[in-house]
């Protein structure tokens, strides 16, 4: 598949869920497409499993991208990583196409010298936060993560031990009270990217905040969002 090319300025480009306009979504696979190419981070989604081990997926089942249908957060680790997903045609058949660790993930970001951008999915536990960090810290990458997630209170357990560590709170709509939930958290933005004007970005880089927007594959709709100067944005295949 071609990439559509787009005039980004300053803009920094983040890939979802690796680089899934061209490999199935959150897999090692299209974590190394992106990091073979032009992207500034790359984007995934952590679970936990039953048995207490970190992977990367999206959903909180599998059947949209395995048929099998399994409960990430109440199966076993080694029953998803025994489970074989499709391709992006929809078939089974590479015995590469598997869920990754949350390890796996770090581990080709920083060969790639990809910023890891990691949404924490559903409401983790304070334990549980800290012993995601911990895995990223003994691979020697906390430096370059940018954390995000719709749960604010993950965001604010982060914040509680990690002040400064980059995170973004993600959101599907703007509201004016949005500025100061941020600015009372210190968190940027991650923003549906529909729901972006000129002013209202304008409004949140005069409080200091930074906005990536969320997923915008269309090439026109980027050049205008890249105009404003927004931050980042993440997409599946514009890079």
């Amino acid at each position: 598949m071609d990439t559509v090319k787009f005039e980004k300025l300053n803009t920094l480009m983040v890939a979802h869920r690796g680089l899934s306009g061209i490999e199935k979504e959150n897999t090692n696979a299209a974590f190394v497409a992106a990091g073979n190419r032009s992207y500034y981070g790359i984007e995934t989604d952590v679970h936990k499993t039953l048995d207490g081990k970190y992977v990367v997926f999206h959903d909180d089942t599998t059947g949209r991208v395995a048929i099998d249908d399994m409960e990430v957060e109440k199966t076993t680790f080694d029953c998803l990583r025994n489970l074989l997903l499709t391709d992006i045609d929809g078939k089974k058949g590479r015995t590469d196409i598997r869920i990754p660790t949350l390890g796996e993930y770090i581990s080709i970001c920083k060969k790639y010298e990809k910023t890891a951008v990691l949404e924490l999915k559903n409401a983790f536990a304070e334990k549980e936060i800290y012993e995601i960090i911990d895995i990223i810290k003994e691979l020697d990458y906390l430096d370059h993560v940018i954390f995000i997630s719709f749960c604010l209170e993950n965001l604010v357990m982060l914040r509680a031990k990690y002040p400064e560590q980059p995170a973004q709170f993600l959101i599907d709509d703007y509201q004016d009270s949005l500025i100061d939930i941020l600015k009372k958290n210190n968190l940027d933005l991650d923003i549906e990217y529909k729901a972006l004007n000129e002013e209202n970005m304008k409004a949140l880089h005069d409080a200091g905040i930074k906005v990536n927007c969320w997923t915008c594959n269309d090439p026109e709709a980027a050049a205008r969002l890249a105009q404003w100067g927004i931050d980042y944005i993440t997409s599946n295949i514009l890079e």
